[in-house]
């Protein structure tokens, strides 16, 4: 038997104990625990799969492509909504890439309200929903979770979790160490400061979820077909020169249809590529141990030590164990005929892991390790998942890109993407998580780290800031904080002066933008040096990454003052702004009057060289942002000053975060209403200076 605490040790490959669910969840009688034969020892499949489980239909309202959760949740949701002609495509079987070994786990709290909300309806679909429509148990086990605080910052944020929650309904509990010791006996509680209990947190069954799903999807009229892979996307040009989801092309089959919804995990860039899409994510290998029997665990909450990096899940009469490292390794080459297929466990990368447990749970160290489970999981660049309609192709949809979330957040986004594909937009403000946009700032708001388009098929950039999300999922969240990966990617002509002026830079989009002034000389962002994993050297004396940890804290930086000074030398003086990172567009043309009279809320019709500060509202008449709009007279041509153009013309400056979404939301504005107009982006041929100040 392999104990924990010599669990490195162990060279000899570990195979998981005998299968516990039917390989065909969807098609399988009821039962939350039915024993599945499901080839574990295999990470490849050595035959591609058989027959499609049904033919193709010719035509479809949706195409989802992808069988797992975020597949199953949005084509129960769609078909819970009243959408008719819904179809569900999987390459193998249901959960067979990245859900069927996933923990399960789901923590009702998050630093989001929109999460908190979104992880309530999860909770909700799983606990009452489908077991009152189908009849059967999902799997749904609530054994309270338990978030473990080392310091007083982390039970700082805590605090903060548990004041968002009760706005909620979310019931939870601060502990004193010995409280904690009370709920859970067989923890090491003489290095806490404190812990957060949630009483009704607990863990899901993935197969029992889905195939419960998939039950209650079909009884609504969707139609799901195993063993169909997709092998491309037909797209067409309309005559305004828009391209289109136009059918789905699978190796049985074509299906027509307006909507594909790209729900393939750790496969949905290859997926994205066959529609000329750009999925920015990476595959990488996370995994978890499954321990041997452990007296008086049972009933015990899941715990997160965000702090020693490590969960622990509940599993009968065991625990599950497993974290976020900072070396994990990357999937280089995306197998297609990957199907309930796992990697040999890297004790080297896992041991930090067992290190961590076995503090937190001193008896593990004399428990065997009964298996390994090291699968397959997608990451992004800011540990958010992927939604919404890609801006490359109208009618593609995107849910993946879950950070190993997608069980826990399934059922929320499930329903808002199902609400984004038949109303056009999500019911709640889902902008953190749109593949197009990014949250509404002002100068100085928190950063916003949706995607330029420059950067989505920037392999390096997406690397880079994908490991430095997954490296700092457990770290405390607060309320400033910068990425040290994938910068100086767009820089404007002023960056070098400004930087030896002591210009401390934010990233917002790729851009570097100045933050505020270090009295202390220059401080520049070095070249990314992955937290010193992989055998880099982590550097030393990093003049910004000091700067940047005074910031993590949930009171005043030791620099507020420098801060305060330049705000008030601009209340009370005169203040230059380089405001170059901002977004600067031409709506240009015969109907550009007729299409800022449908955007902006302001009358910008007014002379040229005029100015308006407007809102630009949606069809809804919600506010999708604020900018500036002036009107302009034609220019020479190839001046980007003032472009050349019939009709009329305004010039649109826009926060340099939300560039993206703005443009966007115009393009589909242009696109669906046929305006005759325009938009032409030259943020990165021009700069923006602002003087600013009574003087």
């Amino acid at each position: 038997m392999s104990y924990m605490s010599r669990a490195w040790r162990a060279a000899a490959p570990r195979t998981l104990p005998a299968p516990w669910r039917s390989p065909r969840p969807f098609s399988s009688a009821s039962g939350p625990t039915a024993k599945k034969s499901v080839p574990y020892q295999r990470t490849l499949q050595e035959e591609g799969p058989g027959e499609p489980s049904r033919p193709p239909p010719p035509s479809a309202q949706v195409v989802v492509v992808g069988g797992g959760s975020l597949g199953c949740q949005t084509t129960y949701h769609l078909a819970k909504m009243g959408v008719s002609g819904v179809v569900l495509l999987d390459r193998d079987r249901l959960t067979s890439g990245t859900t069927w070994h996933t923990a399960g786990l789901l923590w009702q709290l998050r630093p989001s309200d929109v999460e908190v909300e979104l992880l309530a309806h999860t909770r909700d679909v799983v606990s009452r929903d489908l077991p009152a429509e189908t009849g059967l148990h999902t799997g749904w086990v609530e054994n309270g979770g338990l978030f473990i605080a080392s310091n007083k910052q982390r039970l700082d944020e805590y605090k903060r979790l548990m004041s968002l929650g009760k706005a909620y309904g979310v019931e939870s509990h601060v502990l004193s160490p010995a409280q904690t010791k009370d709920l859970y006996p067989l923890m090491n509680v003489d290095d806490l400061y404190g812990t957060l209990y949630v009483p009704k947190d607990g863990t899901m069954d993935p197969a029992g979820t889905c195939s419960t799903l998939a039950r209650a999807a079909t009884a609504r009229g969707a139609t799901i077909i195993e063993n169909c892979p997709v092998t491309g996307i037909q797209v067409r040009t309309d005559d305004f020169g828009v391209k289109r989801v136009h059918a789905v092309e699978t190796a049985h089959g074509t299906i027509q249809t307006p909507c594909v919804v790209n729900c393939a995990g750790v496969w949905a860039r290859a997926l994205g590529r066959l529609a000329g899409v750009h999925v920015p994510l990476v595959g990488m290998h996370h995994a978890y141990v499954v321990t041997e029997r452990i007296e008086g665990i049972q009933n015990m909450p899941n715990v997160r030590d965000h702090d020693a990096s490590v969960y622990l899940r509940l599993q009968g009469d065991a625990l599950s164990v497993g974290g976020y490292e900072s070396n994990p390794i990357f999937w280089e080459e995306v197998s297609e005929k990957f199907a309930f297929g796992l990697f040999d466990l890297d004790w080297d990368v896992f041991m930090q892991h067992i290190e961590g447990a076995v503090n937190r749970v001193p008896v593990l160290e004399k428990t065997g390790i009964k298996s390994t489970v090291c699968g397959p999981e997608s990451f992004t660049a800011d540990h958010k998942p992927l939604m919404g309609e890609a801006p490359e192709v109208r009618g593609f949809f995107l849910g993946c890109g879950f950070n190993s979330a997608g069980m826990m957040l399934g059922g929320g986004c499930g329903r808002e993407l199902a609400h984004w594909i038949i109303h056009g937009r999500p019911e709640k403000d889902m902008y953190g998580y749109d593949i197009r946009q990014a949250h509404p700032d002002v100068a100085l708001s928190l950063p916003s780290r949706r995607f330029h388009h420059s950067l989505t098929d920037n392999n390096r950039w997406i690397r880079e800031r994908s490991h430095e999300s997954y490296a700092k999922n457990y770290s405390v969240v607060f309320p400033h904080d910068e990425p040290l990966a994938g910068r100086n990617v767009r820089k404007d002509p002023l960056h070098e002066e400004l930087l030896r002026q002591g210009c401390v830079f934010q990233e917002r989009h790729g851009w570097e933008r100045p933050g505020w002034f270090s009295p202390g000389g220059a401080a520049p962002v070095l070249d990314y040096d992955y937290y010193g994993a992989y055998g880099r050297q982590r550097h030393r004396d990093y003049t910004y990454n000091r700067l940047l940890g005074d910031e993590y804290t949930f009171d005043f930086p030791p620099h507020h003052h420098i801060i305060k000074n330049e705000c008030l030398t601009c209340r009370n003086a005169l203040a230059l702004f380089d405001m170059s990172y901002f977004g600067k567009f031409y709506l240009v043309g015969p109907e550009a009057t007729k299409a800022a009279d449908w955007l902006f809320s302001a009358d910008v019709s007014k002379a040229p060289g005029s100015t308006v500060y407007t809102c630009m509202l949606n069809r809804q008449g919600g506010v999708e942002s604020d900018l500036t709009v002036s009107r302009i007279s034609p220019g020479a041509p190839g001046s980007p000053l003032a472009p050349a153009f019939e009709g009329d013309g305004y010039y649109l400056a826009i926060g340099g975060a939300v560039a993206q979404h703005n443009w966007s939301h115009i393009t589909s504005v242009l696109q669906d209403m046929k305006f005759q107009c325009k938009l032409l982006d030259c943020s990165e041929e021009l700069g923006m200076m602002s003087i600013q100040g009574p003087l």
